[in-house]
């Protein structure tokens, strides 16, 4: 696994500007090592990632963000090398988290505040081409309405960069879909593609999730698939395939914050800053137009928010004083 340091220099000298409370715990921070906060190639996770470092910078901690790979980020933290990450999605990290906390190397940090969804989306003008949508049974009569030069008759499905993990290519075969699915390397591009073909009115459908900008600001649908249940991954009895599992959509639900089980004896009070981080859509939905559509960085568009909001994250740092 290939992890990247990012240098915080920046950030430690935003944080300053935030300032410690000046009744600030002697006791915190507990120790000078380095917290080790994960990013990786989606943008809400680098911007929440650089809000918690800011929080645990102001307190005295000493945090560097590090870019690791999403779908082998488990060893990892086992491992000790990663000791925080505020994003862990329901609908394709799961199974993943709940292995890796089994080892007791990983603790559960709780939900983030955040409701995810993940899934195949479309423009609404590609009704028009294929009136049966948003039935997932539809893409079965219409996927050439889908289709480039290189896919043709098979309908193109963009799905996210390979190291975030998936399903689909499982889902297309259990349910007979004729596509193929298109790997962009990051979601810029997946995002660019998008943008491109809405202008042109040009045939698209690709993994867009929330929250996200993109679905507030181009008008479309998500694909209905069946609905997730436990057995769709593991019983072939489960639904409309009777010999295959994965027929159906992803699960919809929470956005998680796990960390390095070692760093609750380390840092305490900074895993449990972390515990109480609490978001909403709708704020992070409205910070990522920031910086993906506005061109700010992570750290003005994070700093900005903090001061306009201690009286919501103040709280969430009691443990120190």
């Amino acid at each position: 696994m290939l992890f990247k340091k990012v240098s915080g220099i920046a950030s430690m000298l935003l944080a300053l500007t935030l300032g410690a409370p000046t009744n600030a715990s002697a006791a915190v921070p507990e120790s000078d090592k380095p917290i080790k906060i994960m990013i990786a190639d989606w943008t809400s996770i680098g911007l929440q990632g650089e809000m918690m470092s800011l929080i645990l910078q102001t307190y005295g901690y000493t945090t560097e963000l590090v870019v690791a790979d999403d779908s082998g980020r488990y060893p990892g933290f086992e491992n000790g090398d990663l000791h925080l990450a505020m994003e862990t999605w329901q609908t394709t990290q799961q199974n993943n988290l709940a292995k890796s906390v089994a080892t007791g190397n990983v603790v559960d940090l709780g939900e983030t505040g955040l409701a995810g969804v993940e899934d195949w989306w479309y423009p609404l003008y590609m009704k028009e081409k294929c009136p049966g949508l948003p039935a997932w049974e539809a893409l079965r009569d219409c996927a050439e309405e889908f289709a480039t030069a290189d896919t043709a008759p098979k309908g193109r499905y963009v799905g996210g960069p390979v190291s975030w993990g998936d399903h689909d290519e499982n889902l297309i075969a259990a349910l007979d879909l004729p596509f193929e699915v298109i790997h962009p390397g990051t979601d810029a591009a997946m995002f660019a593609e998008l943008k491109a073909a809405y202008e042109r009115q040009a045939p698209i459908v690709l993994w867009v999730w929330k929250p996200h900008w993109v679905p507030s600001l181009y008008d479309g649908e998500y694909v209905q698939f069946p609905k997730y249940e436990d057995g769709c991954f593991d019983d072939p009895a489960w639904g409309p395939n009777k010999t295959a599992t994965g027929d159906c959509g992803k699960p919809y639900g929470w956005i998680k914050k796990m960390g390095w089980a070692g760093g609750e004896d380390v840092w305490p009070c900074a895993y449990q800053m972390v515990r109480n981080y609490n978001m909403d859509n709708d704020t992070i939905s409205a910070l990522l137009v920031e910086v993906d559509l506005n061109g700010r960085s992570n750290t003005e568009v994070a700093t900005e928010w903090l001061k306009a909001n201690e009286d919501i994250w103040r709280p969430w740092a009691a443990c120190a004083g």
